[in-house]
């Protein structure tokens, strides 16, 4: 006999409405992260329907049908829209879908209404976490509003019947503050035919007046504040007073550009790259030096390990779960721009120390398959599918 234990509930079973504050407008590893798990599910036989705003000219194509929600956009910070409700044309198409399962990936006012929608209709939510809203305040001279931020936070996720964290160290945190009790892991994984040693160009290096013999410390990102651009360049500054000789590379557009620039005179700025390109900026590099704390997973420090290079992060959550300190890189307090420069400058004087600490990264990246990763998802669907039956 069949208990509801026992149903047999399978990925092609699935019908998973997802709801995402933005899905496919802007390119970052959040959303390409949830493009990739849809064509996952759809690849295994799963419905998927996806709400989120619209944009007439988003930077990538949807994965998946696309179901456009209201918005507005972010106050100072246009390419960011926020969704703004669950209105009455998007209920009947939910309605009409009938999912079974309903998955929120950002705490915006449309996720909170579906989360509502879906406890009416006694069906399961789940939540992934894909970045540190709770520490953005403090890059906007807010850091008053945190606690609560991380009050609202609470009680957005603790509606949910469980959450997704891309690391161990994020689902830690997320622990602590008392956001859920049912935390699962949704790591990310590394495209290894773009993130590769094998595509470092040297071509391509002096074409940007890059010497062979110059040892380059790169970033590569959003260039936003929240990503530690001023830690980045006060460790740069240190590194130019004490005549470490080196290159900066930085690769990324975003608003702040014009600040980086203006802090970062000498450096190469590379703007936008994606696809081989990034695969061949990111190799071109000798060093990584990413002291942002606002990630929860760090799919910018995989992939410089998977090109072999070694990692100068701060010690904060998704890097500490990619990083050995002394091993395949360092993991340095945030905010300490002297131990931060202390770190960088010795990869930069000692290629030995680069070569053994990059093929120690790039091993570690192995472990990072994106099937067994966005599996671990739709298991994670069925189970609370399966609890919620059982209720």
């Amino acid at each position: 006999m069949t208990t509801i234990d026992t149903l047999p509930v399978r990925n092609q079973d699935l019908r998973i409405a997802l709801f995402s504050g933005n899905y496919n407008y802007v390119r970052d590893g959040a959303n390409q992260a949830l493009n990739r798990l849809v064509g996952y599910l759809l690849a295994q036989g799963a419905q998927v329907r996806v709400y989120s705003p619209v944009v007439e000219n988003p930077a990538f194509p949807a994965t998946g049908d696309l179901v456009n929600v209201p918005s507005f956009a972010v106050p100072g910070r246009g390419e960011y829209r926020i969704p703004s409700g669950l209105p009455a044309h998007v209920r009947r198409d939910l309605e009409s879908f009938a999912p079974n399962i309903v998955h929120v990936s950002s705490p915006d006012i449309t996720a909170h209404r579906a989360v509502t929608w879906a406890r009416a209709k006694g069906l399961p939510v789940l939540a992934s976490v894909h970045t540190r809203f709770d520490t953005y305040p403090r890059y906007y001279n807010l850091a008053w509003v945190e606690p609560l931020l991380t009050a609202i936070l609470r009680r957005f996720y603790r509606r949910c019947d469980g959450l997704v964290a891309p690391s161990e160290s994020m689902a830690q945190v997320l622990r602590e503050q008392r956001m859920n009790y049912d935390i699962s892991l949704w790591s990310r994984g590394v495209d290894r035919t773009i993130f590769d040693a094998s595509r470092r160009d040297m071509a391509w290096r002096r074409s940007l007046g890059i010497a062979d013999d110059e040892v380059v410390v790169g970033l590569f990102s959003r260039l936003v504040m929240e990503k530690g651009l001023d830690v980045f360049s006060d460790a740069i500054d240190e590194l130019v007073q004490k005549g470490v000789k080196h290159r900066v590379l930085i690769v990324g557009e975003g608003p702040a550009r014009g600040w980086f620039e203006a802090r970062l005179p000498q450096a190469v700025f590379a703007g936008f790259q994606s696809g081989p390109d990034l695969g061949r900026a990111v190799a071109s590099m000798d060093v990584l030096f990413f002291p942002s704390i606002t990630e929860t997973f760090g799919n910018v420090t995989l992939e410089a390990m998977a090109c072999s290079l070694p990692v100068v992060c701060a010690a904060a959550t998704g890097s500490e779960s990619l990083v050995a300190d002394g091993q395949s890189g360092r993991l340095i307090p945030p905010g300490h721009i002297h131990a931060f420069a202390q770190a960088v400058r010795a990869y930069v004087e000692d290629a030995d120390l680069r070569k053994a600490h990059g093929a120690a990264g790039e091993a570690r990246s192995r472990d990072f398959s994106w099937d067994r990763i966005n599996q671990a998802v739709a298991d994670t669907y069925l189970r609370l599918i399966r609890q919620r039956a059982a209720q």
